[in-house]
């Protein structure tokens, strides 16, 4: 039975949120595969959402004006993590605390920007498109490297994110990201009859562009998410993650760093660290879940030894209030603390100073530290990118890479 055009319609922006599929995974088809040379980098974002609060995850356990602004939440030293005798981290990281130890964890302090906004939405979109608070965009920074690297396919990259919908952070201007929970569940949706007839039916129309373009991402994807699930059962992870959503995430994210595709950027979240109230419980969860993920990921990495070519690094839209509010909470605040794991990391441990407590700006913790300086820096070391152009500013690099 045929599939009436108008049914296409009423559907087509549903199939292209759901299979939209860049045009450049066309170059890792079968019959062209791309194979990753030795040394590959790949970066891992680790999105912390929901507003985590960084003075209980690094913690100035010897500050007393940290213990008295939070007489409920305060981490003490006994509980505490320690790293020296100033800092600590939060009970939960454990996995954390050994990385630091042995050289494979940077954690940068004060990392925010200028003229901070609290709302979740608003500080999200600054930080997934790389702009100021000032500056309104529509394309996120790693989806400007996509279409600064992968025009015309002739150095086939891409970024994948392990989740229902794709991040305002991987959608460019000509070329954007993918966006899926598994790889298989990809692969069969892409592959139901459906679309195929839908396929098969299509006829270019000169005057009708919005119809042809949806056809088009759907074609691209009947011939492309193949690949991406064959690629997952190349070398599928023999290692044990945890069954949390992190866990299987992170699971998918090694078979795929494994395999022979050219995967540059992988994306993917935790959370909600929204903690207005009750946050001990929450964070600690959080936290739990987190560690354990981290712990296998890098365990896999170390033991397939790819893990001097991984950088993962995490961040969370703000940071909260230094003073724990009525609730057994925090609230939004500004400036926040960022982790990153390697291998390859040229400098460790604490990479700069702990926040100034005594120096607020009306009770929020100013930044020392642009984030986007941290993008720079990713980009044009890690992933030998031309970072002014896609951040469409030269930002100063940091020395952590």
């Amino acid at each position: 039975m045929l599939i009436k055009r108008r049914q296409f319609l009423q559907t087509g922006s549903l199939a292209a949120a759901t299979l939209m599929l860049p045009k450049f995974l066309k170059a890792f088809e079968k019959n062209n595969i791309a194979i990753v040379p030795p040394g590959n980098k790949v970066v891992v974002v680790l999105q912390m959402s929901g507003g985590n609060d960084g003075l209980n995850t690094v913690i100035p356990v010897s500050n007393d004006i940290y213990h008295k602004s939070r007489p409920g939440l305060s981490i003490s030293k006994g509980k505490a993590l320690r790293l020296t005798n100033e800092v600590a981290l939060h009970p939960e990281l454990t996995a954390f605390k050994n990385l630091y130890d042995d050289g494979s964890l940077g954690i940068l302090n004060n990392v925010g920007y200028p003229s901070p906004d609290r709302s979740h939405f608003r500080s999200m979109d600054i930080w997934q498109t790389g702009s100021a608070s000032t500056e309104f965009f529509t394309t996120g920074w790693i989806g400007r490297y996509l279409d600064a690297q992968c025009a015309d396919c002739g150095k086939p990259t891409q970024a994948l994110e392990i989740d229902d919908i794709l991040s305002l952070a991987l959608k460019g201007s000509a070329e954007k990201g993918i966006a899926f929970k598994d790889p298989r569940r990809l692969y069969n949706t892409s592959n139901e009859n459906y679309f195929k007839q839908l396929a098969a039916q299509h006829h270019a129309e000169e005057h009708d562009k919005p119809v042809d373009y949806l056809y088009k991402t759907m074609a691209e994807t009947l011939s492309s998410a193949d690949y991406i699930f064959e690629q997952s059962r190349l070398h599928p992870s023999k290692a044990n993650y945890p069954q949390t959503e992190l866990g299987n995430n992170l699971k998918t994210i090694a078979s795929l760093i494994l395999s022979d595709i050219n995967t540059k950027v992988y994306y993917v979240s935790i959370g909600s660290f929204d903690t207005h109230v009750f946050q001990q419980n929450t964070q600690q969860r959080l936290f739990k879940q987190m560690n354990a993920a981290v712990e296998a990921f890098v365990k896999d990495m170390k033991n397939s030894n790819r893990f001097n070519d991984v950088l993962l690094f995490t961040f969370s839209e703000f940071g909260r209030r230094v003073s724990q509010n009525a609730s057994g909470g925090t609230d939004h605040g500004t400036a926040n603390n960022m982790f990153l794991i390697s291998g390859g990391l040229k400098q460790k441990g604490l990479i700069n100073e702990l926040p100034d407590l005594a120096d607020l700006d009306n009770g929020d913790l100013k930044y020392k530290i642009d984030f986007k300086q941290v993008y720079a820096t990713i980009l044009n070391k890690w992933l030998q990118a031309d970072d002014k152009a896609i951040l469409e500013k030269q930002y100063d690099y940091l020395s952590f890479i």
